[in-house]
């Protein structure tokens, strides 16, 4: 990870607030379908600054027949690499040239339920833009997180690695054998910084706060202003004081133990292909060895041997599946327990604070 990062055009990611903002009510308002769209900036100083975003258009399916929730997640997912959606984003970067606005496409984003982001179609659409512009990421919102009043945007970026392998389409297990590549090799995460503009911020400083009681005493004198202490506004949290585990930390579990489920589907589809394999080489084998008696013998007569190739045209080796699912599948798992560790990490230090009045004397 940190080669990946040390070879990347930028090490981080700076996002516009107003940027965020629109980012998170679209994934809101179409969860649970996924939400997508294309972000825009520049890159200076090793910082990749998103300051504009616009949404993909979204089809509707009322209209159109067979039509289901399943077509509209699917639509969704490969919204930023459709021929329509190209158009468009290339139609509103214009637009936004002559307003003199910064119009250089940086990459997308889409929206993820439970940091369920890794598949095929988030793979496609990243190498869509990364083989154009090698500065570009894509940003991850989680909708489920960030309706809990936590923020959760991600930046992303394919590794030169995995781009190489994705570019070639091969991976099989001699490909991946020689190139070195594993799960841990397909994304790298830079680090996310929201920034407001000076105009903002200056209106944040300088947002009156409310009186603590409605009938404020004035004072009388200079002397009374200086005499009295100041108060801190508080803020009061008992969010911190909650001993109940995490409510995202059941739900993690079940999509880990499907993501692991799928992670064995794949397995068993390679071990069946490995046992095919080795029922085609004990057929070859003993077919080459037949054909070498038999021209063992034909020789002793003083007869013309027999091709001993025809093999190639008599029997067919199965054709290896695809790795890169198997792939996809263990990073999502890593991206799972990386989650469930987060969630207990609290939970585990406040059961360990109370642990004295807990357990018996």
């Amino acid at each position: 990870m940190a080669d990946s990062l040390k070879d990347a055009p930028f090490k981080t990611v700076q996002v516009e607030a107003l940027v965020v903002m629109k980012i998170v009510r679209h994934c809101s308002n179409s969860f649970p379908t996924a939400a997508t769209g294309s972000i825009v900036g520049m890159d200076k100083d090793g910082v990749l600054e998103v300051t504009n975003t616009f949404p993909f258009p979204t089809v509707d399916l009322a209209n159109v027949e067979g039509g289901h929730q399943n077509d509209a997640s699917a639509l969704a997912a490969a919204a930023p690499r459709a021929k329509a959606n190209i158009l468009y984003q290339n139609e509103m970067i214009r637009h936004l040239k002559e307003v003199n606005v910064d119009a250089n496409n940086v990459g997308w984003y889409t929206s993820a339920t439970m940091g369920n982001f890794i598949s095929s179609s988030f793979i496609e659409n990243q190498y869509h833009y990364q083989r154009e512009n090698e500065r570009t990421v894509a940003l991850v919102n989680d909708v489920s997180r960030s309706s809990q009043g936590a923020l959760s945007l991600r930046a992303f970026k394919l590794t030169q690695n995995f781009m190489a392998a994705f570019k070639e389409a091969k991976f099989t297990t001699d490909s991946l054998q020689k190139s070195k590549l594993s799960f841990k090799d397909i994304l790298v995460e830079f680090p996310v910084n929201v920034h407001n503009s000076h105009l903002l911020t200056s209106f944040l400083h300088q947002l009156p706060t409310a009186p603590a009681d409605k009938d404020a005493t004035m004072p009388a004198s200079l002397s009374d202003i200086e005499r009295e202490p100041i108060k801190m506004p508080l803020h009061p949290s008992i969010d911190v004081l909650d001993l109940s585990i995490d409510p995202f930390l059941e739900k993690t579990c079940d999509l880990l133990l499907d993501s692991i489920e799928s992670h064995y589907t794949e397995l068993n589809n390679h071990q069946y292909y490995q046992r095919q394999l080795a029922r085609e080489q004990t057929k070859i084998t003993a077919w080459q060895t037949k054909r070498k008696a038999e021209n063992a013998a034909r020789v002793a007569a003083k007869q013309q041997p027999l091709p001993e190739d025809e093999w190639q045209r008599i029997f067919k080796l199965p054709q290896e599946p695809s790795r890169l699912e198997g792939m996809l599948n263990a990073k999502q798992v890593d991206q799972y327990s990386k989650q469930i560790d987060g969630f207990t990490a609290n939970v585990s230090a406040k059961m360990f604070a109370v642990r004295g009045n807990l357990l018996p004397e």
